[in-house]
């Protein structure tokens, strides 16, 4: 066996349980051991070192995925990037930051505002999530409506591929008709296809000001008229929606929800406020619903800590909720379509399980839906995820009835991987498996994960 390359590496157990698992709870992590490297040059003799013994590596950001897609359980070696951190290039002029794959995203948020720019790619997690990982899980967040997914804001990747190969793919370019883009490929590849290890995000100028509203809605079927009339009438950066499950999730907590009375369902919708220009016309379409019988009550921001405790009844859940092992599904349909999905899915849960308790949140304005199944008190954790196991198929089989996505946001992974064949075609899938292998022949890349060995 040839010598490792001279990188850091540890090996105790709390750290092979630390660093062998993302939030996702269904696997026992067993890698082992863990290595860090500090620069892209490390990660390419670690790659050509693993390519030589035979060895599998799983790539490790902040490991805040809900897809299994950081797991490592087969004794495969964790890459960790938390010591790749480092400020690469700011490039005001186009304008641009360009960072080590371990820097966060909310560091990178911040390194961008005290230039007087913005990073506009936004989530609860990002203060853990790392700049690699949000690229290779293409991260969403509560600001699609406005700015798009992750993939909307990478200028370039260096990346070192399965023969530990570095590709500086788009070099930062703007405009860029060269060929074949493979950078798009690599964003949202769940490191199968390479191991990234910088990034140049593009920045903007800072947004203006803005206000929140949370609004009590009177059902399901007040959903997508209120959005329509607020995105109408406001300029929308966020139309988040959670159900009463969710405020008393929270609210466990210790924290009083700002709204009397109780209601189906909630909205934080997030609108541009400069200098409070926009509070009159929030005040008119909130008057509007409420005589239309779709809002029965609400509440609009007056300062931006308000704004922030506004957001915290939306962006706590999935911590609030974390302690009962939930079973999530991230589902995407046409935005048109989410009210009957939802409700079809809603039944189909209920009729099969109706022990079960789910909670219902999302990103309204994307179509993107996040169903989250608690596990039972009393139920080991094993049986929990054999039920909902024998759930998903029916689950899938309706998402691909109303034509949408198994994953919107947070990617394949474990988790996903057996049931892909039931929203792609064999030929995308075979197509898929022929590009996995041209960057990754020996398989060596988080093997397992996106794609079976042969589906």
């Amino acid at each position: 066996m040839s010598a490792a390359p001279p990188i850091a590496v540890i090996s105790d157990a709390e750290s092979k349980i630390h660093y062998g698992r993302d939030w996702t709870r269904f696997w026992q992590p067993c890698p082992r051991a863990i290595a860090f490297p500090e620069s892209s040059e490390q990660v390419i003799e670690l790659v050509r070192w693993a390519r030589r013994e035979g060895v599998a590596l799983v790539p490790s950001g902040g490991r805040t995925g809900l897809s299994g897609g950081a797991v490592a359980e087969a004794g495969e070696l964790v890459v960790s990037f938390e010591r790749m951190r480092a400020e690469i290039e700011f490039d005001p002029a186009a304008p641009s930051i360009t960072v080590q794959a371990g820097m966060a995203v909310g560091e990178v948020q911040r390194r961008a505002a005290a230039a007087g720019l913005h990073y506009p790619v936004d989530w609860a997690a990002a203060d853990s999530a790392q700049a690699g990982g949000s690229v290779a899980t293409n991260a969403g967040g509560i600001r699609v409506l406005r700015y798009g997914m992750t993939r909307e804001w990478v200028r370039g990747i260096k990346v070192v591929t399965g023969t530990g190969e570095l590709l500086d793919l788009n070099r930062g370019l703007i405009k860029n008709n060269a060929g074949y883009d493979l950078r798009h490929l690599m964003i949202g590849s769940e490191g199968t296809l390479g191991l990234i290890t910088e990034v140049s995000f593009g920045l903007i100028e800072q947004p203006p000001s803005r206000s929140v509203l949370l609004l009590a809605l009177s059902g399901l079927d007040a959903l997508m008229p209120a959005f329509a009339a607020l995105r109408a009438g406001l300029s929308l950066s966020a139309f988040e929606f959670f159900d009463a499950a969710c405020v008393e999730a929270v609210a466990a907590a210790g924290v009083e929800f700002p709204l009397a009375g109780d209601a189906p369902l909630y909205a934080v919708v997030e609108f541009d406020d400069p200098e409070q220009s926009s509070q009159e016309a929030a005040l008119a379409v909130f008057e509007q619903l409420v005589e239309a019988g779709q809002v029965v009550d609400g509440l609009i921001s007056q300062s931006d800590a308000q704004a922030g405790e506004l957001w915290h009844w939306r962006e706590a859940i999935s911590e609030s909720i974390a302690r009962s092992t939930p079973y999530k599904n991230d589902l995407s349909v046409r935005i048109g379509v989410v009210p009957k999905f939802l409700r079809a899915l809603d039944e189909l849960v209920r009729a099969r399980y109706p022990e079960f308790r789910v909670l219902w949140f999302g990103h309204i304005g994307d179509g993107n839906l996040h169903m989250n199944v608690l596990r039972p008190q009393g139920w080991a954790v094993e049986d929990f995820r054999r039920a909902c196991d024998g759930l998903s198929p029916e689950v899938f089989r309706l998402v691909a009835e109303y034509g949408g996505s198994l994953s919107a946001e947070h990617g394949v992974g474990l988790l996903k991987r057996d049931y892909l064949h039931m929203m792609l075609s064999a030929e995308e899938l075979t197509l898929m498996r022929a590009i996995k292998r041209g960057f990754d022949p020996d398989g060596i890349l988080n093997p397992g994960k996106l794609l079976a060995s042969s589906t």
